[in-house]
């Protein structure tokens, strides 16, 4: 029986173009990355040989001082007054506007129109600012459930307020008429509720809760007499206190706003349209 015999391979003699086809593209690609590294910007090199040209070509210039502390500008603009209509001759004209006569201002801005009809009150001085709301623009007669209106006003209040950190003291005031509700069996209750739905709708519009607190004094604290009832009505009242900080909120909390003065060396602001910089926190002795 004869063998097959076998084929032989024959050996591929171009293999070596492979490998010189990969070297040629690796070559090829390191190239063109070089040339990528290497092209010049043209923006940028006619940025830079502008300003080299202009640094050259401008005549000479005097090399400005290093200013040490506080610089003044040099105007001549007469200074405008911040606060309108004052009393106080020595007002502070020039001082910067505070967080509470910004907010004072932009209160009276937004709610000309109640101001005018005496809906909405806004008082104050270096400590503290008031913004007085008869409870007719926010509840119904004897309750404490926010009318549609007060969402309205409360909601345009808090966006005012939001951007800054000042404590609020929101405290409720009612007139000397007996109430006798299963809910409400006093005016203590009635006005407490009352000022714990502003703080509640306000803190529902962003502001932090640990800013506020409410407080209800009934009607123990009148502005007018109960006689009439145009007195009846100003004393029922919301009013959102809004302290230059925490030690002020705690010293009005005791005696609450109504009739509160500031202290001797405060200088109060003839009209409540904001209030001016303190020149020093107030120092309490432990038993005031």
């Amino acid at each position: 029986m004869a063998r097959r015999r076998r084929h032989e391979e024959h050996e591929n003699h171009e293999r070596w173009l492979v490998s010189y086809a990969d070297f040629i593209t690796l070559l090829f690609a390191f190239f063109v990355v070089m040339y990528s590294i290497s092209s010049v910007n043209e923006g940028k090199y006619k940025v830079l040989s502008q300003a080299l040209v202009g640094v050259f070509n401008d005549p000479e210039r005097s090399v400005k001082p290093i200013p040490i502390g506080d610089e003044h500008v040099l105007t001549t603009k007469p200074t405008e007054q911040l606060v309108k209509d004052s009393d106080q001759p020595d007002a502070a004209i020039s001082s910067p506007i505070t967080p509470l006569q910004s907010i004072a201002n932009q209160v009276n801005d937004a709610f000309g129109d109640l101001i005018k009809s005496d809906q909405l009150t806004v008082r104050g001085n270096e400590m503290w600012i008031e913004i007085e709301l008869k409870s007719g623009l926010l509840f119904g007669s004897g309750d404490a459930i926010p009318s549609d209106k007060a969402f309205t006003i409360i909601d345009k209040v808090a966006q005012i307020i939001k951007p800054f950190d000042n404590p609020i003291h929101v405290e409720g005031f009612t007139d000397d008429q007996p109430i006798r509700t299963s809910q409400y069996p006093t005016n203590w209750e009635l006005s407490s509720a009352r000022s714990s739905s502003i703080v509640r709708m306000m803190a529902a519009d962003g502001i932090n809760p640990s800013r506020m607190a409410s407080v209800g004094y009934g009607e123990f604290q009148p502005i007018a007499s109960n006689a009439t009832a145009q007195g009846r009505s100003s004393n029922r009242r919301v009013v959102l206190v809004i302290s230059r900080n925490l030690d002020v909120r705690r010293a009005l909390t005791g005696a609450g706003s109504t009739g509160s003065q500031p202290p001797p060396i405060i200088k109060p602001v003839g009209r409540a349209t904001g209030t001016q910089t303190a020149p020093s926190p107030v120092q309490r002795s432990p038993g005031a």
